[in-house]
C-alpha cells in the first residue's frame, strides 16, 4: 500500500516546517528580545526584515551560486547554513549581531524551498504533481498555524533563545532523515534527451530562462495575486476588532480559524490545480477578490466576519500551490532557480503589501477601504492569469493547425 507521505516528502516537510517557524517566531517573542538586549520594539522589528531581506537575495543569488549541485551535498549545505544561523541567533550577545543572524538564516530558505519542491515533484506521479506541492507546503501552513504559537510559548516560559535552539535541533533530525530517504540525483532535473550527454548546469544557462514571456507572466501572477491578500492578513487583527468588533482576545482564536481554512486550501489548491491549472486560478482569484470585497460588505458583522476570515485562509493558501507549479511548468530548463525567485518575488510583494496597507491606513482612505484595495490588486492578479490562459490555448490552436 502506497504511503500517503513518503518518508522523503515527510523529511522535506519538518524542514520547511522549522524554516517557516523560524521566520516568524521573532513575532511572537519581540518584547522579551528587545528587553534584553536593551532596544525598542520597533528595533526589534527590524530582525523580521533582515530575515526577508535574506530571503529576496539569496533566493536568486545563492540558487545560482549552487546551480548543477547534487541534491543530497545541496540539502545539506542548505540546512547546516540553516542551522548554524539560528543556533548563531541563540547565542547573540547584542542587536547588531542577531541582525546578522537573521540575515544569514534568510539567505538559503527560497533556494531550499526551490529545492524541495522541484524535488517533490520529481518524485510525483504523473499528474498530481499540483498536489505534491500542496502537501509539501503543509509544512509552512503548519509553521505559521502551530510552530509560531509554540515556538512563543517556550519563548516565553524559557527565554527568548531556547526557540531558535529548539528550531536548529529539529532541523538537523529532518536533515538526517533527509540524507538517508531523498534519492540520489541533481538539484533539479529537466527532461534531457536520451541522446544527449548530461551537462553540468551553467548559471548563465539557468539566467536565460527568464527571457520566456510565459514564465514572466508566471512570475507576475504570483506577485500581484498574493499581495492583496497579504495586504489585508497584515492588517487582520485591526480589521476583526476596530472595524468588526470582535475583542482583543478573540483574534488568536480567529487567526486559528484563518490557518484552518489555509490548510484545507492548500489541498483544495493543489486537487484543482492537477485538473486545471490556469482555469482553476482565474476562477480562485476572481473568488478571493469577491471575498476582500465582502470584509468591506461586512462592516460590523462578526459572524459574517469570522466566516470570510475562514474563507480568506481557504482562498489565499489554495492559489499556491498552482502558481508554484505554474512557474515550473513555464522554467523546464532552470526549475530551481525559478522557483527561488518566485519565493523572493513573494517576499517583495509582502513588503510592498505592507508598506502600502500602511499608506492606505494612515494616509489614505483609511482601515475600512483596505480590503476593497486588495480586492482591486486581486483582480490585476485574476487578469494576468486570463491573458496567460489565452495564451496557452492560442499556443495550443496553432500546433494543431499545424498538426
Amino acid at each position: 500500500m502506497r504511503s500517503p507521505l513518503p518518508l522523503p516528502l515527510l523529511s522535506l516537510l519538518l524542514i520547511v516546517f522549522s524554516l517557516t517557524t523560524g521566520e516568524f517566531v521573532i513575532a511572537g517573542i519581540l518584547p522579551e528580545v528587545a528587553d534584553e538586549l536593551g532596544v525598542s520594539i520597533p528595533s526589534a522589528g527590524l530582525l523580521v526584515t533582515a530575515y526577508a531581506l535574506g530571503m529576496i537575495v539569496g533566493g536568486p543569488l545563492v540558487t545560482v551560486l549552487t546551480a548543477g549541485v547534487a541534491r543530497r551535498p545541496l540539502v545539506a549545505g542548505l540546512v547546516t547554513v540553516s542551522i548554524a544561523a539560528n543556533l548563531g541567533s541563540a547565542v547573540a550577545p547584542s542587536h547588531p549581531v542577531l541582525l546578522a543572524a537573521r540575515f544569514a538564516a534568510g539567505l538559503v530558505v527560497a533556494t531550499f524551498f526551490a529545492l524541495a519542491i522541484t524535488t517533490a515533484v520529481s518524485m510525483a506521479r504523473e499528474g498530481r504533481q499540483a498536489s505534491t506541492v500542496a502537501k509539501l507546503t503543509l509544512g509552512m501552513n503548519l509553521g505559521i498555524v502551530l510552530g509560531t504559537p509554540l515556538g512563543t510559548l517556550v519563548g516565553q516560559g524559557l527565554g527568548w533563545r531556547a526557540p531558535f535552539v529548539a528550531i536548529a535541533l529539529l532541523s538537523a533530525v529532518a536533515l538526517l532523515l533527509a540524507l538517508l530517504t531523498l534519492p540520489a540525483g541533481p538539484a533539479a532535473s529537466p527532461p534531457t534527451p536520451p541522446a544527449a550527454p548530461a551537462r553540468r548546469a551553467s548559471p548563465l544557462r539557468e539566467l536565460r530562462v527568464f527571457a520566456n514571456r510565459d514564465l514572466q507572466l508566471a512570475l507576475a501572477l504570483t506577485a500581484l495575486g498574493n499581495v492583496g491578500a497579504v495586504a489585508v492578513f497584515v492588517y487582520i487583527s485591526p480589521l476583526l476588532t476596530d472595524v468588526s468588533g470582535f475583542s482583543t482576545g478573540t483574534v488568536p482564536a480567529l487567526l486559528l480559524l484563518y490557518g484552518a481554512g489555509a490548510t484545507a486550501g492548500n489541498f483544495l489548491g493543489g486537487w484543482l490545480a492537477d485538473r486545471a491549472l490556469l482555469p482553476s486560478l482565474a476562477g480562485l482569484l476572481a473568488a478571493l477578490a469577491a471575498v476582500l470585497a465582502l470584509f468591506r460588505v461586512a462592516d460590523g458583522t462578526r459572524p459574517a466576519a469570522a466566516v470570510l476570515t475562514f474563507a480568506l485562509g481557504v482562498l489565499a493558501f489554495a492559489i499556491i500551490p498552482g502558481m508554484q507549479t505554474r512557474v515550473m511548468a513555464t522554467a523546464t530548463a532552470a526549475p530551481t532557480l525559478a522557483v527561488a525567485v518566485n519565493a523572493s518575488g513573494f517576499q517583495l510583494a509582502a513588503a510592498f503589501a505592507g508598506w502600502l496597507g500602511g499608506r492606505v491606513v494612515s494616509d489614505g482612505p483609511g482601515l475600512r477601504a483596505l480590503p476593497l484595495v486588495g480586492a482591486a490588486l486581486t483582480l490585476a492578479g485574476l487578469a494576468v492569469a486570463l491573458h496567460a490562459l489565452r495564451r496557452d490555448r492560442r499556443a495550443r490552436a496553432e500546433v494543431a493547425a499545424h498538426a
